[in-house]
């Protein structure tokens, strides 16, 4: 099992930033991909980001490179999104997946993760 939750939502300026976390717990949460999803106001859930389990390498949707970032920080098996030059647009629940072992799914795909956290919202002001 692995247990997922997010942290550091919250209301914030366009232009300003946000950093949100996602400390994740159980044997096999090192181990794997993660990535970060989010679900805005009559949306459907769309990818944001994902990063590999070394953090070697990175994924971002086309809208969101260059402002948002992707980390983690194996020692406290925490994964972060470091939001810059926030937009009105960007509000939305912001979830943080697991990848499933296995299998050759893109990173943007929601099916492609195991293991979902709660969401934490996120709203940027005009």
């Amino acid at each position: 099992q692995v247990l997922l939750v997010e942290s550091g939502g919250g209301l914030v300026q366009a232009g300003g930033s946000l950093r949100l976390s996602c400390a994740a717990s159980g044997r096999t949460s090192g181990s794997r991909a993660m990535g970060w999803f989010r679900q805005g106001p009559g949306k459907e859930r769309e990818f944001v980001a994902a990063i590999t389990p070394s953090g070697d390498s990175t994924s971002y949707a086309d809208s969101l490179k260059g402002r948002f970032t992707i980390s983690r920080d194996s020692a406290k098996n925490t994964v972060y999104l470091q939001m810059n030059s926030l937009k009105p647009e960007d509000t939305a629940v912001y979830y943080c997946a697991a990848r499933r072992f296995g299998g050759s799914w893109p990173f943007s795909a929601p099916y492609a993760y195991e293991y979902w956290g709660q969401g934490t919202q996120v709203t940027v002001s005009s």
